[in-house]
């Protein structure tokens, strides 16, 4: 059982950081009164907002558009049940300037399915937490068994 002595709150200038260091995230937002949850390509642009790639043509780009989204990114050791979540919320936006576009394009963001061509949606962070789930040092080692029972 995970004691509460490894869970870790992060610091917003923590999370930050740790955004910048995968390049796939969940973008959770509403389709058809339901909430959806949609993995994709992302950055870090330099004015802090999360730059998504979509794939163009798609419902989720029109629907994210002018709405509060959330934006979840992890990291994870399996073996060593540790890890790191970040959780953002933001308003959402196409990315319309032409040449944002083509810096994004060119700059190699692309969604995971690139054909027709990548969308793009800003996020702008407002809402940012996350928690990190640290090493165990190592359960109790186990009592040793009394002469003639067996351990359970």
């Amino acid at each position: 059982m995970d004691r509460d002595d490894r869970v870790e709150t992060l610091s917003e200038a923590e999370c930050l950081r740790l955004l910048g260091t995968v390049p796939l995230g969940r973008v959770v937002y509403t389709e058809h009164a339901l909430p959806a949850v949609l993995p994709v390509a992302f950055r870090v642009a330099a004015d802090g907002r999360l730059i998504l790639a979509l794939r163009a043509g798609t419902r989720v780009a029109r629907a994210l558009d002018g709405t509060v989204a959330a934006f979840q990114v992890d990291d994870f050791d399996r073996a060593g049940r540790c890890g790191w979540s970040v959780l953002v919320h933001g308003r959402a936006e196409v990315v319309r300037d032409a040449g944002e576009r083509a810096a994004l394009r060119s700059g190699g963001l692309r969604p995971w399915i690139p054909d027709p061509g990548p969308e793009y949606v800003a996020i702008t962070p407002e809402l940012v937490s996350g928690r990190r789930i640290l090493p165990d040092a190592g359960e109790p080692a186990p009592e040793p068994a009394l002469p003639g029972r067996r351990r359970a």
